[in-house]
């Protein structure tokens, strides 16, 4: 995995320490990507979209439509 989004993204889902997790528990971690990513001024899109691609990558996936995601 490349440095830069997708990676901090996927650092701060291991970081949380469990296999399933809500949207809401990698939004608390969005002044830290800010600070990382001082830039973006849509960090909560840009997580979101990351989360996508970690999916994409058969990392998580999608568990249903309210923001929850399990660990593959």
């Amino acid at each position: 995995m490349e440095e830069g989004w997708t990676l901090d993204v996927w650092k701060i889902v291991q970081a949380l320490g469990k296999n399933d997790f809500a949207l809401s528990d990698v939004l608390r971690h969005s002044d830290e990507l800010s600070r990382l990513h001082p830039e973006n001024q849509h960090v909560e899109e840009k997580i979101r979209q990351q989360l996508q691609v970690l999916r994409d990558m058969g990392k998580l996936r999608f568990v249903d439509n309210k923001g929850n995601y399990s660990l593959l």
